[in-house]
């Protein structure tokens, strides 16, 4: 009974066990699985993979995630495979860089720029040598020191010793300059300063330019035409260059004399100019009378025009006939005065003829009646003109 016990519990145990491995079997399948749907892979092309190994980092900014799966020779490339995690999104057109943190060490393969947004890079993607770089490496930078020291050497540049006498004059000229050089150091210093400070009015000028360019570039045509047109006026002008000469020579000439009379005659314009002043004001301040009489001048000339006798050249008017007789009658000395008077410069008929009609006593019943009548307003007289014209 002990015996079939043991047995029965050997074999329990026994299948327990089996369960147990079938079941790390299962789970270690899925952890096998799960990472590789978890994983994205790229495949890029270098020109060489110094101190770059199965395992190396692969990184964005530098925060590693993933690493390099196999490093294989093709022909005048190497073929490197790797995988990062597929949390991290990469655009499509980045590019596989290798990076050196230190001259002696391992490497490790950084994916660049940084996603932000747009287009992922897709499982599986193929980069070629254009779209990854490889470091400069140390015995290339010391290749290139020597081919520059070779070429400036005894068998290159300095053959006839010109790079030698360069140096010479370059020490001669500098000499005693120091404090200058470090001003002008430090001048220099100063002014990348400034554009630092002012970089965005900077890009803006270089972007205001590049919209210029872009309408010069657009508008090609236009540009061409007036280039054309351009190149016309200066031929113009090289046909004619002797009597343009000549009327800038002349031009000299009568700039030279207005400035002589200028210089002359200084006191005579002022008072020109000032009396022009005052002519301006006068007719700011009668601008109203200069609209009036603009107004009525047309028809005063019309009427003017209409009074004019061609046949006899006369201006024929209204006599007043009429009025003769009573002229006479009231006043028949003062009457035949004012006939005889343009032929009697002394006035002597006049007073002969006053005496004739009453003398004294009728001179001032006549005075007497010409105080009687009624007092005609005479109008005030501008001698001035409106001020146009100065008056004594």
């Amino acid at each position: 009974m002990s015996q079939h016990s043991s047995r029965m519990g050997a074999a329990g145990f026994t299948r327990i066990l089996s369960m147990v491995a079938v079941a790390a079997v299962d789970v270690a399948g899925v952890l096998l699985v799960i990472p590789d749907q978890e994983k994205k892979y790229v495949t890029a092309s270098f020109p060489r993979t110094v101190s770059l190994y199965e395992g190396s980092d692969v990184r964005i900014l530098g925060v590693p995630v993933g690493a390099v799966e196999s490093v294989t020779p093709s022909g005048t490339d190497v073929t490197v495979k790797m995988w990062y995690d597929a949390k991290y999104k990469v655009p499509a057109d980045a590019e596989a860089v290798i990076i050196t943190p230190a001259i002696v060490g391992d490497r490790f393969v950084q994916l660049t720029p940084v996603y932000e947004g747009g287009p992922e890079m897709a499982d599986g993607a193929e980069l070629s040598t254009d779209s990854t770089s490889t470091p400069l490496e140390l015995d290339e930078i010391y290749q290139s020191i020597d081919d520059l020291t070779v070429a400036l050497g005894p068998e290159g540049a300095n053959e006839e010793g010109a790079l030698t006498r360069l140096l010479d004059t370059t020490a001669r000229n500098f000499a005693g300059q120091g404090e200058q050089f470090n001003q002008t150091i430090e001048d220099l210093g100063k002014l990348t300063g400034t554009l630092d400070n002012n970089k965005e009015e900077l890009f803006g000028t270089a972007r205001q330019m590049e919209r210029f360019v872009s309408a010069l570039a657009e508008n090609d045509q236009t540009v061409r035409d007036f280039n054309e047109s351009l190149a016309g006026a200066a031929d113009v002008l090289e046909g004619e260059r002797e009597d343009l000469a000549a009327s800038l020579r002349n031009l000299g000439i009568a700039m030279q004399q207005v400035s002589s009379f200028v210089r002359e005659n200084r006191d005579a314009l002022g008072e020109n100019i000032d009396g022009l002043n005052r002519v301006t004001k006068v007719l700011v301040k009668q601008r109203a009378a200069l609209d009036e009489v603009l107004n009525t001048a047309p028809l005063a000339l019309n009427n003017l025009f209409l009074t004019y006798n061609p046949s006899t050249g006369t201006l024929d008017t209204r006599s007043n006939q009429g009025e003769t007789p009573h002229q006479v009658e009231a006043d028949p000395a003062g009457f035949l005065c004012s006939v005889v008077s343009p032929n009697d410069p002394s006035g002597q008929a006049c007073k002969t003829i006053k005496q004739a009609f009453g003398g004294a006593a009728r001179a001032g019943a006549l005075a007497d009646g010409e105080a009687t009548r009624k007092q005609v307003p005479v109008e005030h007289v501008d001698k001035s003109l409106a001020g146009l014209v100065e008056v004594d």
